[in-house]
């Protein structure tokens, strides 16, 4: 090979350099912190950082001295971006860092050049764009390995919070005190205000709430998620002042299928309970279309939940002749016993909650009472249709439920 070949001259520069690759580290370390505010902040220490630059510059200097080379050892600066993703080193500031160095690299190989002087500076100035090409390849590497640990990252991140989530939701093995750990390590406090929302999933591709986390922290409000098949289930950690409204409202927008939100609560030992009412409230809307439907937290509520099967039962012995009628009967006949009841008793009051007559009212509330299991004079049978209506009214489920049964 000639002499005066321009990588074979540049190469003779490198080794000038690489007899002095620890002083010149040293001087970039110093570089690094004078140009870069982040870097002395003290997340990446001295040492480290010295020893960082040994190997990038070791590497990037040793490969020069190679004309021949055609392959890159990439792993110095595999090695840094892997290592500041770890620290929540920004990526920006980590790249402008190479920048900055590498052009300190050049500089010195410049300087050396004009001492040897002769062919040396311009078969150096012929290879400018090889040794950018090599910054570049070095900084798309960096880049390459920060992300890909990040990636790692969140997504073991994910994992344990998910399993954290599962203790919430199982409920703890050991006592309060294993839900005041895992409060701690959601970051949530063990008091507060929270909401579970659960999440019918469509598919194993999308999500069922995509966006939801951005709305929420816009909100101010911290979660943490379980995917499971077919599910997904997130605990919501709430700003006290912040209106639940606001909360339903973006669920709302980002839901594309069921989905049931449990009333507030304000222990995360009972995200147990919670998810049950969410639970119920998302099997409870209609199929095939994105809704949100939230449960109060009533004594109704809690003990239909307690035993759906019970319920239903009970359901079909107050109501069952009504809801064995023919749909158009049916709905009428329970819509005048809901404004009845409302109207505590009053037939004047209920018509005109309905917009009819109150002999209608009346007519309707007589026939009512042939399927029902005594006169509605005795408060007993009042109670039952109460309580009847009410749960149907909770939970529709139920009433579909029944309306197949009476309508074989």
């Amino acid at each position: 090979m000639s002499v005066t070949n321009p990588r074979v001259l540049v190469a003779d520069l490198a080794r000038i350099l690489l007899d002095r690759v620890d002083s010149l580290a040293a001087e970039m370390s110093e570089l690094t912190y004078r140009e870069i505010e982040f870097y002395r902040s003290a997340v990446v220490g001295p040492e480290d950082l010295h020893a960082s630059m040994v190997r990038n510059v070791e590497s990037v200097v040793a490969y020069l001295t190679r004309p021949e080379a055609t392959t890159l050892d990439l792993s110095a600066p595999q090695e840094t971006g892997r290592r500041r993703a770890q620290q929540n080193a920004p990526l920006p500031e980590v790249l402008r860092a190479y920048r900055v160095n590498f052009q300190r690299i050049w500089e010195q190989l410049l300087a050396e050049a004009r001492k040897v002087g002769g062919p040396v500076p311009d078969a150096l100035l012929e290879q400018a764009s090889h040794i950018w090409e090599l910054a570049d390849a070095y900084s798309s590497a960096l880049t390459d390995a920060y992300r890909e640990t990040c990636a790692e990252r969140m997504v073991e991140t994910d994992r344990r919070r998910s399993a954290l989530v599962g203790e919430l939701i199982d409920g703890p093995s050991t006592g309060t005190d294993t839900v005041w750990e895992v409060a701690r390590m959601l970051d949530f406090p063990f008091q507060g205000s929270f909401l579970v929302v659960s999440a019918e999933g469509l598919t194993s591709h999308e999500p069922p709430l995509p966006g939801l986390d951005r709305r929420l922290r816009d909100l101010g409000v911290a979660s943490a998620w379980r995917a499971q098949r077919g599910s997904e289930t997130g605990v919501l950690s709430c700003p006290k002042r912040r209106p639940e409204d606001q909360i339903i409202e973006a669920v709302r927008a980002c839901a594309t299928s069921r989905v049931g939100v449990s009333p507030r609560y304000d222990r995360l030992d009972r995200t147990g309970r919670a998810l049950r009412y969410a639970q119920v409230a998302a099997e409870s809307l209609p199929s095939g279309s994105p809704a949100v439907r939230q449960l109060d937290d009533t004594p109704l509520t809690e003990l239909v939940m307690t035993n759906l099967e019970t319920t239903q039962r009970a359901v079909q012995r107050i109501l069952g002749g009504v809801l064995s009628l023919p749909e158009e009967d049916r709905t009428t006949l329970l819509a005048t016993a809901r404004a009845w009841l409302e109207a505590h008793g009053s037939a004047a009051e209920a018509g005109r909650m309905l917009y009819c007559h109150q002999n209608t009212v009346r007519y309707r509330m007589h026939r009512l009472e042939e399927f029902l299991r005594g006169p509605l004079d005795d408060p007993k049978i009042v109670a039952e249709l109460s309580m009847a209506l009410d749960a149907v009214g909770t939970f529709p489920m139920l009433l579909e439920r029944q309306r197949v049964a009476g309508d074989r």
